[in-house]
Formats: structure tokens, sequence, C-alpha cells
């Protein structure tokens, strides 16, 4: 029998006068084991991470008990549990911007964790440091131990964070959401990455996630929960095989999937006929700043959207797919080449009448708790696009909100309550909404379903597809979720490095891709079938790390 590394009995936590927020949940975690905990948002999973930790909020009560390699977390003091959390047990956070002090290099940071846990000197513990940007595979160490986490990728700084939690050498490594705000290709490079160190050192992993294809390829074991208890738990081929409880088969059937098998490959022309959006060479190129060289963030790009036609804008971060959507709407200007709006250059169109086009033209923004005032009430928020270009009376316009409202599917009472007393899902049904008050003909909705969670986004899209095609807006949808944008879209255009190197329909795309850099971006979506996902190979040779 394996020995377990963490073991967890009947657990519950509550804030005072309040119902349990985790309610009697059991798991453990053995050497070399990686265990999914998966659930919706609010379903307990990173209150039950806290616990493991003793990092619980105050006002919350923790019964049951924890046991971490021999220790009881909820009889512990401070002490006990500072000197086991980084040595014993070590946290990945899901985002890791906010992981990492701005202020100071990672070097530092990586000698301080060490620091905090044994006698080194300053030298050694910087050696040591080095060691483990080389160990997370983070390109030439010895100078980007001196870097800042601004002068990182995304996933580099996600490396460093890896690093940070192995600099003691734990025996347990809690993953939370570690790769949800990355790319594929780089959520695949991530996910390798902690299976070769698992591989190597032995350590258990508790990999907190909503991603039921991430699950299916690196979990052993996973546990369900749903409103903080466990729904179900079992092998990882046996409850994706077999899920026994109605919520594991909800979970899974709104993960959206790629295309599987042979599709004509022949490419979709773009359509002339009604086009609201044209790229025609369009060229960008930010200026050189602060020591940084000039960067051609957009190189050439042609392309057409339609009206009633979602094209799909796909790619790594720094492809290109954001600075698209903002030359569209008029916000960043072009260096050379054109986008017409409407079939005005909008380069060349007077700011009054430019003013007067971006009526046509709505934003659907990738977090709806940023991109809403939280001191706006829901009809407040979605009136504004009235009252700034002053449209209808205060009547006319309190009745069109009530129907956008019913048009997104949220009842009439959550029009006097605030941002930030509904859902994530909630939200970005407002944000919806709030875009199509003025009846747009051009939609850009960048990355707006990644923040959600894959039940939620599933009602999302489809309520997005059925509006889109009720109204026959044209869209211009950005995503690094190439299953999402074949769920969606009706054409798609792979970018990279600023250029499109691959455009047609999304299942020719999809199915038969031409060019090698698609293949790749396709092979690193993780498959939700156990089976499927560790047999299929992944070649991340020809993408830049």
């Amino acid at each position: 029998m394996r020995t377990a590394l963490l073991s967890v009995r009947d657990l519950h936590i509550a804030f005072e006068q309040q119902p349990p927020v985790v309610n009697d949940v059991t798991l453990e975690v053995c050497r070399g084991e990686v265990v999914a905990l998966v659930g919706e948002s609010g379903s307990g999973k990173s209150m039950t991470a806290r616990a493991i930790l003793g990092l619980l909020p105050d006002g919350a009560a923790a019964g049951g008990s924890i046991d971490v390699d021999g220790t009881s977390v909820l009889d512990a003091t401070e002490d006990e549990l500072n000197r086991l959390r980084g040595s014993t047990v070590a946290l990945i956070f899901q985002e890791p911007q906010s992981a990492l002090n701005p202020v100071r290099r990672v070097g530092w940071q990586i000698r301080e964790a060490i620091r905090a846990h044994r006698t080194v000197s300053s030298r050694d513990a910087r050696v040591r440091a080095i060691e483990l940007l080389e160990q997370v595979e983070i390109p030439d160490p010895q100078r980007r131990v001196d870097y800042f986490p601004h002068q990182l990728s995304g996933g580099q700084k996600q490396r460093v964070a890896i690093a940070l939690a192995l600099a003691n050498d734990p025996d347990l490594l809690i993953a939370d959401e570690p790769t949800t705000a990355l790319d594929v290709t780089v959520q695949a490079e991530i996910l390798a990455l902690l299976d070769r160190i698992r591989q190597r050192t032995g350590m258990g992993i508790l990999l907190i996630t909503h991603n039921m294809g991430v699950v299916a390829q690196h979990a052993d074991r996973v546990i369900v929960l749903r409103d903080g208890e466990v729904a179900e738990t079992g092998d990882t081929h046996t409850l994706f095989a077999a899920p026994a409880h109605p919520y594991t088969r909800r979970l899974l059937a709104a993960v959206p999937r790629l295309p599987e098998g042979a599709a004509a490959a022949a490419i979709t022309p773009e359509s002339t006929e009604d086009t609201v959006l044209e790229f025609d060479s369009a060229t960008v190129q930010f200026p050189a700043r602060r020591g940084s060289p000039a960067f051609l963030a957009v190189d050439g790009v042609s392309l057409t959207v339609s009206r009633g036609e979602v094209l799909g804008l796909v790619g790594e971060s720094g492809s290109g797919k954001t600075t698209l959507g903002r030359v569209a709407a008029g916000l960043v200007p072009l260096a050379a080449g054109r986008v017409l709006f409407g079939g005005h250059d909008l380069a060349e169109t007077p700011s009054r009448q430019l003013q007067e086009l971006r009526r046509d033209l709505a934003f659907v923004h990738q977090d709806p708790a940023a991109s809403l005032d939280p001191k706006l009430t829901i009809a407040a928020t979605i009136r504004e696009p009235f009252d700034v270009h002053k449209i209808g009376t205060a009547g006319e316009r309190r009745a069109r909100v009530l129907e956008l409202l019913d048009a997104v599917r949220l009842p009439s009472t959550l029009a006097d309550r605030f941002p930030h007393q509904l859902s994530g899902g909630q939200r970005q049904r407002v944000a919806l909404a709030r875009a199509l008050a003025l009846t747009p003909k051009l939609v850009i909705a960048d990355e707006p379903t990644s923040a959600l969670d894959v039940s939620v986004q599933a009602e999302v899209l489809e309520l997005f597809t059925e509006v889109q095609r009720d109204l026959g807006f044209a869209c211009l949808f950005i995503s690094h979720d190439l299953a999402v944008v074949h769920q969606v879209a009706d054409r798609v255009a792979v970018l990279r490095s600023g250029s499109v190197v691959e455009i047609g329909s999304v299942d020719a795309v999809f199915t038969a891709p031409r060019d090698a850099y698609t293949r790749a971006l396709i092979d690193a979506v993780p498959v939700p079938d156990p089976t499927h996902a560790r047999d299929r190979s992944t070649d991340l040779a020809s993408l830049a790390v």
C-alpha cells in the first residue's frame, strides 16, 4: 500500500451563521500521484486548498482532519504551518502575475523562498535559483535570473512560479488552475514540465482545475466537487468512460471539442458580398520605448468579415489577435494598409463621422468583472449606450433595457442589482446585452468566455450563437481556445507573429490544416478522453518557447 502524503477526512468549512461552503470532503494524494479536484466556481475547490495550507480567510472555521505528511494542519501552530508551507507542501497560483512581486527580480524572489527555510549564503541561494530556473526550463537562466517579471512572457512567469514552489523540494504540490490564463501550446508545455518533475522527484500533485481535457491527460484520479460536497470520485479512465453522477456527465457534456476525421481541405473564399469589415494589408508597428526596439505587431493582414458571419481569430499571445480587434474599432492606428468599416476607411473618416460609425460597433471583453462599472446598476450599465448617444426617453430606455435582459435570458429582477451581486456567467450576459443595445453591425468579442467555468461557458456560447443568428451581426471572435472557435465561427484565421498563416472554414482548417503551426496548435489542445489524450503525441518543436 502507498502512504498518503495528504489525507483529508470529513472536512467541513463554514463562516459564522452561514451554511458550510465545504461539507464532508474526503480525499488523499500519494507520492507520485496526480489527483484532480474539479468543479465549477463556488464548488469549494480553492477553499479546500486553502484549508490544506492553513490559509483560511478570517471568519472561516474548519472541522474534520487534514494530515500533510504526518502533520495535523488543523491543530498546528502558526510556526508549525510556516515550516510546512513551502517545504513539505507548496502552492502554484493560477495567475503568476499576482504571485510574483513586480518590483523584485525573479532571482531575488527565489532566493528569499529558499532562505525562508534554510540557512544559506546569498551566493549559494543565487546558484540554487539558477538551478531551479534551469530545472523549469527557462532559457538562458544565468541571465534571466536578474529579470523582472514584466520582462518575461506569460509562460515564463508561470515557470518562475513553479520554480518558487519547488525551491525547497516539497513532497506535495498544490496546483490551483496553473494554466487557465495560458495559450494551449504554453499550457501543454507547462503541464508536460510538471509531469517530468513529478516523475523525477516522486512528489504528489493536487491539481485544481475546471479543464476536463487537462484532467483526462494528466490525472490519475478525479474528485468532483459540487456545492462544497463530493459528487463523485474515481480513477480517471473509469470516471470519463462511465460517469455515475448527473453533474459529472453535465460537466463532460459541456466541454467543447474539436472535430475529428477527414474533411475537405478546400479553402473557403472570403465573401465580398455585404462586407462589414475589411483589413487591407493592415500593418501595425509599436514604436521603440525604454530601450526596447520597435515591435511589428500586425504584418500585412488582409481579411474580410461579412454581414451575419463569425470570423474566428486564433493564435498564441503576441500573435496580433487583440491588436487587430482594436484596429477594427479605430483605436490603434495603422503604419500601412487600410481598415474599412461599412465601406469607410477609418483613417480618413472625420472624427464626428467616426463617432457615428462606432454606434454600429460593440465590444465584448474577456473579463466582465473588469469591463462593468462596479458603481452602476445592471440597468444603468445596459442603458449607458442610449445615454451616451441620447437615444429615446427615460421610459423608452428602461423598456429597452428590460427587452435586452430578456434577450440574454436574465430576469428583470436583476436590473437594479450591481455587478458584484451577479455570478460570472450573469455578468458576461450583461456585457453581451450592453454590446447589443444599439443593434450593432459588428461585434468584437475578445476572449469572451475564457474566464468562465466550462458549463457556464457552454450556456454563454449557446446564447451568443442564438442571438447572433437572430440579429445577423458580423463578429470578429478572438480566442486562444480552438474548440470554442469551432463551435461559434464560420471561418477561422490563424495568426502567428502578426501574419495570417492559414484561413478557411472551421471544419477545413481544424480537420485538415495546411500549415505546421496550425497543426501544432491543434495537437496542443487537451482532449477530454484519457485514452486518446495519453496516446496522442504533441509536436511543439516548431513553436518558440
